[in-house]
């Protein structure tokens, strides 16, 4: 027999990309404040800080990853969805019936559907906030859209992704779900669906 979970509804999250909190050490690099406004690409649109270092994270290497994760902990969404927000069950449930492998194949095909594309027509609105672990690497990693891949990833948003960044790109969403998830299997496992009481 399942666990049963009493269904709710998951509460919004109090947080967007535009969210601050300079005094703590947690900026929003991006937005359309920051790019249209006085103050250089790549600085914090609320204080004005540029603390990332760009070029080293554009480089795109895999083996430089504790540097990355270090950088996009200093924005404010980047740092919730490592280290404060908790992935929702029905996330969870989802990710262990797909294990791994099919966790990845999972990640691929979104990415190619609804973010390497150029010039997507709904670009900073296609990836959910919650109710997919997929949906949750790809904010913590700054893959959720092309805005964002262009100012994290330097890969701009008006071409089409290579095979060698959409590698890159999907690589870094696995990393978050291995690290969230460390005891997920490779292929997927049966779990009961979370039923209302």
């Amino acid at each position: 027999m399942g666990t049963k979970i009493k269904r709710r509804r998951l509460e919004p999250l109090k947080f967007t990309c535009l969210t601050t909190d300079c005094p703590n050490g947690l900026h929003a690099f991006g937005g359309s404040r920051a790019r249209s406004g006085s103050k250089p690409p790549g600085t914090c649109w609320k204080c004005g800080a540029s603390l990332v270092g760009w070029e080293r994270v554009q480089r795109r290497d895999l083996g430089d990853f504790s540097n990355t994760l270090a950088e996009l902990k200093k924005e404010y969404i980047r740092h919730q969805y490592w280290c404060c927000v908790e992935i929702d069950p029905w996330a969870i449930n989802k990710a262990r019936r797909k294990g791994v492998s099919g966790t990845r194949k999972a990640a691929e095909h979104r990415m190619r559907k609804y973010v390497c594309v150029e010039n997507f027509y709904m670009d900073g609105r296609q990836t959910p906030k919650r109710g997919d672990i997929v949906y949750y690497a790809q904010h913590a990693t700054a893959t959720c859209c092309r805005k964002c891949i262009a100012q994290w990833h330097g890969i701009p948003k008006d071409r089409a992704v290579t095979d060698e960044e959409f590698r890159y790109l999907t690589n870094l969403i696995m990393l978050y779900i291995v690290e969230k998830m460390p005891d997920l299997k490779e292929q997927g496992v049966y779990v009961p669906p979370i039923r209302k009481t």
